[in-house]
């Protein structure tokens, strides 16, 4: 499933979603103040929405030096979130061409996450003639002695997207988030806020080893501990699959009659953990992340109290750019930094609509 973009700018599709869900007309003083409340609350969602997918890129100032570029990109498994990645990638491509520039690459991930299948598709891509490679790390212990020794053979590595490499690693670059245990962080202390410091709490965490998802929750887990009345008491991995969250769903809310709060670390398992709540019929507060056009629906509906929304194609068009650069042996500093950062957005339920409707197209 590829993530629907509005063919218009983020900006006009925002100013038409609204459109469609105002009223059409206000008949008393008493409406217009409502209309003027109701106004007031789409001006902040919309803003909300803008900051959390951008779609209004450009290339920067910088002039390539070759006319073609080749580049080898990995990630951790096949997936939306990475499709609206591919989404950011293709529009830099675009412009690239349109400057006579041809950046061709391979976008290639297995249907499982796997360090040990990633190693081997980093060292196979290490035999071919990339100007650059980049990967999303499955498993920081795994992966980043590997990016060492390409770096070592002369090979230019970047990192990108959920997860960089190990501290020291001499890979070139990274762009992505870069605060994934404050994202943890901050959906644990909404779920906390909801439920007044009291409850007990279960996180579903995603790959093993990913470094995204574990400082997701180890964020989590220490923002809950703060709290004397607040207990966690379940952590399971699901191996980023929304079948296997809502299995693993349906086996805590046995073990825990009394279970207040589910926080999830990565984007399929907000979708299982609430189609595992619907079921039950019981009140359970959940927290997540991403962009899912099913999770939304939850959202809007309000079985998923938050979601945190990464801007996933601002990190394609960026790593795009940012490929070129490295390819050209520009190192990090005034041409682009080290570390690039990406947005992560909390979005409530009165967000839902808007976004559906911007990312999906949905009414």
């Amino acid at each position: 499933m590829r993530v629907f973009r509005m063919g218009t700018s983020l900006a006009l599709a925002i100013l038409f979603a609204l459109a469609m869900l105002t009223p059409m007309r206000i008949g008393n003083k008493a409406l217009a103040q409502d209309e003027a409340k109701r106004k007031t609350v789409q001006s902040d969602t919309a803003q909300i929405v803008q900051n959390a997918v951008d779609f209004d890129h450009a290339l920067d100032g910088y002039v390539p030096k070759k006319d073609h570029y080749n580049v080898y990109l990995t990630y951790k498994l096949v997936h939306p979130w990475w499709d609206a990645v591919a989404l950011g990638i293709e529009d830099a491509q675009r412009q690239f061409l349109d400057r006579g520039v041809t950046v061709t690459y391979e976008y290639l991930a297995p249907k499982a996450a796997s360090a040990e299948d990633q190693k081997q598709r980093l060292l196979e891509a290490a035999k071919g003639s990339y100007d650059v490679i980049g990967v999303d790390v499955a498993d920081v212990d795994v992966i980043s002695p590997i990016l060492d020794e390409l770096m070592a053979e002369g090979h230019k590595v970047m990192t990108f997207s959920s997860s960089d490499a190990a501290q020291g690693c001499k890979r070139i670059a990274y762009v992505g988030n870069t605060h994934n245990y404050e994202d943890g962080a901050q959906l644990a202390e909404a779920l906390c806020k909801k439920l007044g410091y009291r409850g007990k709490i279960a996180i579903l965490v995603g790959t093993n080893g990913a470094p995204c998802h574990e400082d997701r929750a180890r964020g989590a887990r220490d923002a809950i501990e703060k709290y004397d009345d607040m207990e966690v008491v379940e952590v399971e991995y699901d191996d980023d699959s929304s079948t296997r969250a809502y299995e693993l769903t349906r086996q805590i809310l046995d073990n825990h009659d009394d279970l207040a709060g589910i926080v999830c670390c990565n984007m399929s398992n907000p979708v299982g953990a609430a189609r595992a709540v619907v079921r039950s019929g019981r009140e359970v507060v959940i927290v997540g992340m991403d962009h899912d056009r099913e999770a939304l629906r939850y959202l809007s509906e309000g079985v998923i109290y938050c979601l945190g929304v990464q801007d996933c194609y601002s990190i394609g068009f960026d790593t795009l750019q940012t490929v070129v650069k490295i390819a050209d042996g520009v190192m990090p500093g005034k041409a682009y930094p080290e570390t690039k950062n990406e947005n992560t957005t909390i979005i409530y339920q009165d967000d839902a609509k808007l976004m559906r409707q911007v990312l999906y197209g949905d009414m």
